[in-house]
């Protein structure tokens, strides 16, 4: 594995799960720096690497030619030895209906920290409980890189579910320059969209979604949009939509067997209600993703809603390869947070 300095990372501390593996491993590539990681998942039911953790270290070798040890299903420990990262068409394939988007996140920064231009495409769940849906990364994150001067694009060919999978995007990344970005508060002029999505499944359910996410907040009917979506399995999913400036934010909830469509839209409506009750423009899942772009940029700042331990314990992996500090500040004694990077 060669004689440099491994950065060492216990995978059990903080919230202890994927992140800490797919942030490792995308500053390893950015740095140049091999990390040696234990006890991946330790904590979890399912402890150790699934394939959409698998997919993720594989897709990150093939575009850093690094030199792997570990790389198994269910393993525990993982060496990674970067070498150069290159661009090209490429496609990454989870095999399950795990996240495909959280393979992106893996080499998104890599590939926009280095010349040249990729196109990729990623295959599995996009839209999956325990990660962004895809409308996430096109409407949210990829507006605000490109503000940062991000070249890049994203485009969805087909809705994977849990738990059948078999969604696929593509992303277009070109090396960019990235630069810092502050959002400090929300504006008034925003728009409100809401959107229930089935694939295979009665139209019938988003539309019951749709009626508990207008009566709550007396939304028209032009703002209540039901999508029937191509896929290979069944899938339900409620995303309500802020535009504006500074910036876009999502919410999403999925359905599932022997749950009632109204209970997802009731739990998408309150996640909105939360959000909206601080003079806060980023949400709490954004706020887990600014961190490395930002921390790419040389800095930044925003204010959101109490930062989650995901969001911490990524700020703790990025001190260990980049010379960047995040503060939490909390505002007064509400529940606003300053969060900077530099």
């Amino acid at each position: 594995m060669g004689e440099r300095e491994f950065v060492e990372i216990d995978g059990s501390e903080g919230e202890g799960g994927g992140q800490i593996l797919r942030s490792s491993l995308a500053l390893s590539l950015i740095t140049g720096r091999p990390v040696r990681l234990r006890r991946i998942r330790a904590g979890r039911k399912k402890p150790g690497l699934l394939r959409q953790h698998l997919t993720a270290v594989r897709a990150a070798a093939a575009i850093g030619s690094a030199a792997v040890e570990g790389d198994a299903l269910r393993s525990g420990e993982l060496t990674f030895c970067p070498g150069r990262v290159t661009h090209g068409e490429r496609r990454f394939d989870v095999g399950s209906a795990g996240s495909a988007t959280l393979v992106f996140q893996t080499v998104v920064w890599p590939l926009l920290c280095t010349p040249g231009r990729s196109r990729v495409t990623f295959t599995g769940g996009t839209h999956n409980p325990m990660a962004p849906p895809f409308e996430f990364i096109a409407r949210v994150l990829a507006p605000l890189l490109r503000r940062m001067g991000a070249r890049i694009d994203v485009s969805l060919e087909r809705a994977g579910f849990y738990p059948a999978g078999g969604g696929r995007f593509v992303a277009e990344i070109e090396g960019s320059s990235l630069a810092p970005l502050e959002l400090q508060s929300r504006g008034e002029a925003r728009s409100f969209r809401a959107e229930a999505l089935v694939a295979n499944l009665p139209v019938e359910i988003a539309d019951r979604q749709l009626a508990v996410i207008g009566a709550a907040f007396s939304w028209s009917n032009e703002q209540l949009h039901a999508r029937q979506l191509a896929g290979p399995g069944p899938g339900n999913a409620v995303l309500i939509e802020l535009s504006g400036e500074p910036c876009a934010e999502l919410f999403s909830a999925f359905g599932e067997r022997s749950r009632r469509a109204e209970l997802v839209a009731k739990e998408a409506v309150d996640e909105l209600r939360e959000h909206l009750s601080a003079d806060a423009p980023v949400g709490r899942h954004l706020a887990d993703q600014l961190l490395i772009p930002l921390a790419l940029a040389g800095g930044g700042c925003f204010r959101t809603l109490a930062p989650t331990l995901h969001t911490r314990t990524n700020a703790e992996i990025i001190a260990r390869f980049l010379d960047r500090r995040v503060t939490f500040e909390r505002e007064g004694e509400g529940r606003v947070y300053q969060v900077r990077v530099g």
